[in-house]
């Protein structure tokens, strides 16, 4: 029996898919095998030692310290592509939110309450002051081409405008799922002095942090929209600021508004609602909850932020998951113990990602609890378990 702990409300379509007769799944309960979270933090928890994966229900791991669960070989696993959608269309929606000066427009609308038979002469009156250009036929860059940059781009092609995007580490299926249409800019500098619109798709990290800054401010064009709905960091507020109030940024819509921004006038804030769906909640719900089904009863990896993607057919009737640091003859020694015990392997797979490597090895026969022990005992490994197959 697996113990699953939920760190939020899990969508019920997701919690649905752990069998009850192989699965118990409680917010409160000891020593689980694997955590499926949201937004909780888990940054100053005490994580169980029976903790072997987490899955965050979402694509951002901000909230779960991925080193600290690397060093104890727990899988994180994370959902990209699950919101996807809701994201893309709220995207869509902000494109024109930005140009065509609809959200002012409505707030001005409201204010005239109490005017009684003036009000639709005022309302013709002033409507011009909220007048804003079509987004057909105008330029977009693309700043990310995963999942959600890539809805983006074909969607804004069938709108009519002329998309181009910027992903030096695009990945083949995404470079597949994107239209013809799309133009691949000639490098950041180039998106982003050509653009009418930029929107941003990519991860914040050490690199990208504050990436739209005074000195990319001062290439874009006079009046260019931005939008952002990947995270906050990704902008100097303070550049913005001045990119605002000099006209270089006519609009600014994002998903992660703070109270300076809150203060300004032409900044559209909405309140996190990218994935704020039912639809998108479900998705996320659902791909975690397969991932650590996947990853327990098989030891397959796939989605995971801190190890490799890593999935194997079962071959043998026993089969043993191993964590380790990618240092060299890992495998050596955890064959040459196998050998040793004259075990036969009937499948493996090794696969490495930054420091850390991770081995799926079938064999025919049992492992020994000694044999087992031996394995953790090699310097470097982190993680070994034995499973058996169910085929």
């Amino acid at each position: 029996m697996y113990k699953i702990q939920t760190l939020n409300k899990i969508s019920t379509l997701g919690i649905e898919l752990f069998p009850r007769e192989d699965y118990e799944v409680a917010s409160e309960i000891l020593n689980p095998d694997a955590v499926v979270v949201r937004s909780f933090s888990m940054l100053d928890m005490d994580i169980p030692a029976s903790v072997k994966a987490i899955a965050r229900a979402g694509a951002g791991v901000n909230n779960i310290p991925v080193d600290k669960c690397s060093e104890k070989g727990i899988i994180v696993f994370n959902t990209p592509g699950a919101n996807a959608n809701g994201v893309k269309e709220l995207v869509i929606a902000s494109l024109l939110l930005s140009s065509r000066r609809i959200f002012p427009g409505i707030q001005w609308a409201k204010s005239l309450v109490g005017r009684g038979d003036e009000v639709p002469k005022l309302i013709e009156k002033g409507k011009s002051d909220f007048e804003g250009p079509e987004i057909k036929g105008k330029r977009l860059g693309i700043i990310g081409l995963g999942a959600i940059g890539v809805m983006v781009a074909n969607d804004a092609v069938e709108l009519g405008m002329q998309v181009s995007g910027y992903d030096p580490f695009i990945s083949i299926e995404a470079a597949w799922g994107l239209s013809r249409n799309v133009k691949r800019a000639r490098g950041l500098e180039s998106l982003l002095a050509e653009s009418d619109y930029i929107t941003l798709h990519l991860p914040l990290s050490d690199k990208t942090r504050g990436m739209l800054n005074r000195e990319r401010f001062a290439i874009m064009k006079k009046g260019v929209r931005l939008l952002n709905f990947a995270r906050g960091g990704l902008v100097n507020n303070d550049d913005l600021k001045d990119a605002l109030a000099n006209g270089t940024v006519s609009s600014y819509v994002t998903d992660f508004p703070d109270e300076e921004l809150l203060k300004l006038d032409k900044v559209i804030a909405i309140p996190h609602l990218g994935a704020s769906t039912p639809e998108a909640e479900d998705n996320c719900a659902i791909m975690a909850v397969n991932q650590i089904k996947n990853f327990l009863e098989y030891g397959n990896i796939k989605n995971s932020v801190n190890f490799p993607d890593c999935e194997l057919d079962a071959m043998g009737t026993t089969r043993i998951i191993i964590a380790n640091k990618n240092v060299p003859n890992m495998v050596g020694q955890i064959t040459s113990l196998l050998a040793g015990e004259k075990i036969n392997i009937a499948g493996m797979i090794n696969r490495h990602k930054n420091d850390y490597a991770y081995n799926i090895i079938d064999i025919e026969g049992a492992v020994s609890d000694d044999l087992l022990g031996k394995i953790r005992g090699i310097d470097g490994v982190i993680m070994a378990r034995m499973l058996y197959s169910k085929v």
